[in-house]
């Protein structure tokens, strides 16, 4: 499609750049290898640019508001995200259709309405029909799938999200909310935004300076550690595959998708491309006519700037959205370098050597190679000297040599320079397996603990076997095999059993899809026996969600744990129990909860704490070290013997818990309690 798009107006070598740049984008080979639609939705983008090509050739009504309708589609594949080219689509035709302006103006509103129908065609036969006769909207408050559009997936990505798990994600997406959260030792309600104070990070087995319990390095829960480039170099904490986290997108500003949080995903080529931007609107001026007669390819370049600038701006801005959402630069990024390549090339060969516009080509590879050897840096400091040598030496080679052979080998040197390391991340997705919710790409997919997971486990495909034969054995005729929060916890166990499982909260957890006196009826009429409470979103919960989960912990009779692999099991009691008794240089003891666990805490297995680490079992103590009920200080000095003892055992404990996907219960649901429901209703 790119190739389409830019070889009639550019010539081949442009074209096959633009599309090797797209093939070469690490976020976009992520995305494709998912069923995320943001893939899917790039492909009717651009296949909407096709349709207005068309219609400017043939001038034909139809072709331009078939243009206009793809983006509709778009629109219900991805909501307000399709929107964000519509003003470069608005803009391109009036420059390039060669037609009076009453007759564009005509055209245009024909193609609005086209836009308008297909936009709101689905929503509205959606909304309109009556609510107990279809599904629930999942992620809208009110049960609408408009409201769902122009709200958690409109607004909120702006201004920051309000709804849905965890309260509000909003506001806390900046660096200063996040340090605020971490000097009061609490969970940030926002996401991280990759610097120091991040709190909820996956145990790496480092201890505090109090002797407490194994925390994240810098204490995140996504983004850098130490603020360094090219993302999170984990190698045995999975990480979230190079890109930092579900919610690693730097710190809000023009330079945001250069960080790197986003940078490594998708800015490989961003400095060449600007160059591009250059080299497309100088070289192919027509210079027998005034400035603003533009040729076709300068309104191809203007058409590209069009869709590079309003989404490069709102991701700058942005309070909510996760790091894949920078597939929708990649089109603009890669038409741009292939654009670049041709123009920039061009005029290195055939410009003297005092032609400001003779430097354009060596300067786009200097600079692109200079941002690629940062993002490296973390991975491989080797290869940033690698890359910085090569890119000023082609770079040095275009300047110099008077030679057109020579000139041709430094720019296929200097392009194969700038090509390798993006081409190596893209790579990683593949030979690492990688499938996850929340895609992205970069070596740490590839440490012992990333695999085919090194993404951010927004539901693990790992199944807890004990659980799943628990509940399977005592199923019966029910119509579901057990219930659970929400549908990250559901889907592994949906996927290994082929049986319904209640995901009663949707997606976030907070759908009001059931009433209290429904889920009732189902319990009493025997078609759900077993519901799992687990995670973030149990204590997100509210209105009749929240009301189902104090009903179950009410009347529902708590399975004990071993009989199903949970709280009790080895793995997850052994070490929060060791990481609790290493901080006192102690043997551990049931009941008891140090003060001396350190400023970060550790992971508990409720997520009811409130300290830095994150969750801890029972009300915790103030500096977020795991509790079972009660506080307790140290009665003995620790003893070095035993507390190195106990710290070997309980870095041995944190790393087990850590290659299998952190302090979960085993699959995508984090520990919590198992609830048996078929007695409730016995008496009657």
């Amino acid at each position: 499609m790119m190739y389409r798009l830019v070889k009639p107006y550019f010539g081949s070598i442009a074209g096959r750049f633009a599309a090797l740049g797209m093939t070469l984008t690490p976020i976009v080979v992520a995305d494709s290898r998912t069923n995320n639609m943001d893939a899917t939705l790039v492909f009717f983008l651009l296949l909407a640019l096709l349709f207005l090509e068309k219609a400017i050739f043939s001038k034909k009504s139809w072709w331009v508001m078939g243009s206009f309708a793809l983006i509709g589609v778009a629109f219900n594949i991805k909501m307000l995200q399709a929107f964000m080219i519509l003003p470069a689509m608005y803009l391109f035709y009036w420059l390039a259709a060669n037609e009076t302006w009453k007759q564009k103006i005509k055209k245009l509103v024909l193609a609005t309405i086209a836009l308008v129908i297909f936009t709101l065609a689905w929503p509205l036969s959606v909304d309109l029909t009556n609510s107990s006769s279809r599904p629930y909207v999942g992620g809208s408050t009110h049960n609408s799938v408009l409201e769902l559009a122009f709200g958690y997936n409109g607004s909120e990505r702006l201004l920051g999200q309000t709804t849905g798990t965890g309260g509000s994600f909003g506001n806390g997406m900046t660096s200063k909310s996040s340090k605020k959260n971490g000097k009061q030792g609490q969970m940030p309600t926002g996401a991280p935004t990759g610097k120091k104070g991040m709190t909820g990070g996956a145990p790496t087995g480092k201890t505090t300076k109090k002797g407490g319990a194994p925390t994240g390095k810098a204490g995140q829960m996504g983004g850098t550690q130490n603020g360094g480039p090219g993302g999170t170099k984990q190698k045995g904490a999975g990480g979230a595959g190079g890109g930092g986290g579900a919610f690693a997108i730097g710190t809000a500003g023009p330079f945001r998708i250069f960080q790197s949080d986003l940078g490594p995903q998708i800015s490989w080529l961003l400095p060449f491309a600007l160059f591009g931007i250059i080299g497309g609107l100088v070289y192919y001026r027509d210079r027998k006519k005034k400035w603003y007669h533009l040729t076709a390819q300068q309104k191809q370049t203007i058409l590209w700037v069009g869709w590079l600038v309003p989404v490069y701006g709102f991701f700058s801005i942005a309070s909510f959205f996760h790091p894949y959402y920078m597939i929708m630069l990649a089109p603009a990024i890669s038409a741009l370098f292939g654009i670049g390549v041709k123009s920039l090339s061009e005029l290195n060969q055939g410009l003297p050597r005092t032609d400001w516009k003779f430097y354009l080509l060596p300067l786009a590879t200097i600079a692109t190679a200079g941002l690629q050897s940062w993002y490296v840096y973390s991975y491989y400091p080797w290869l940033t000297y690698i890359i910085l040598a090569l890119g000023v030496a082609f770079a040095g080679a275009m300047i110099l040599a008077h030679d057109h052979l020579i000139k041709k080998i430094a720019l296929v040197g200097g392009l194969s320079t700038i090509l390798a390391a993006p081409g190596w991340w893209s790579l990683t997705p593949t030979l690492a397996a990688e499938s996850s919710a929340i895609p992205s790409a970069g070596p740490s997919l590839l440490s012992s603990s990333g695999g085919a997971g090194g993404g951010t486990p927004m539901g693990d495909s790992n199944v807890n076997t004990k659980l799943l034969n628990y509940v399977s054995k005592r199923q019966g005729n029910a119509k579901y095999l057990m219930g659970t929060n929400d549908s990250n916890s559901a889907a592994p166990y949906i996927i290994k059993s082929g049986k319904a499982v209640m995901a009663l909260g949707g997606y976030n957890g907070t759908d009001e899809a059931l009433t209290l006196k429904q889920f009732k009826h189902l319990v009493k009429t025997g078609q759900i026996k077993y519901f799992y409470i687990s995670g973030k979103t149990a204590s997100a919960s509210s209105g009749q969600i929240g009301k189902i989960l104090a009903w179950i912990k009410k009347n529902g009779t708590k399975v004990n744990a071993s009989a199903y692999g949970g709280t009790t099991t080895q793995a997850t009691a052994g070490a929060t129990k060791s990481s609790s008794s290493s901080a006192k240089g102690q043997m551990p003891s049931q009941g008891t909860n140090s003060q001396a666990g350190g400023q970060n805490g550790a992971p508990g297995t409720m997520g009811m704490g409130q300290g830095q680490g994150g969750p801890g079992t029972g009300t915790g103590n103030s500096q977020g070290a795991p509790g079972n009920g009660t506080n307790k200080k140290p009665t003995k000095k620790p003893s070095k013997k035993m507390s190195k003892k106990m710290t070997k055992k309980m870095k041995k404990a944190m790393k087990k818990n850590t290659q299998a996907g952190g302090m979960q219960m085993g699959g995508g649901m984090q520990s919590g309690v198992l609830y048996d429901l078929s007695s409730i209703y016995d008496a009657d």
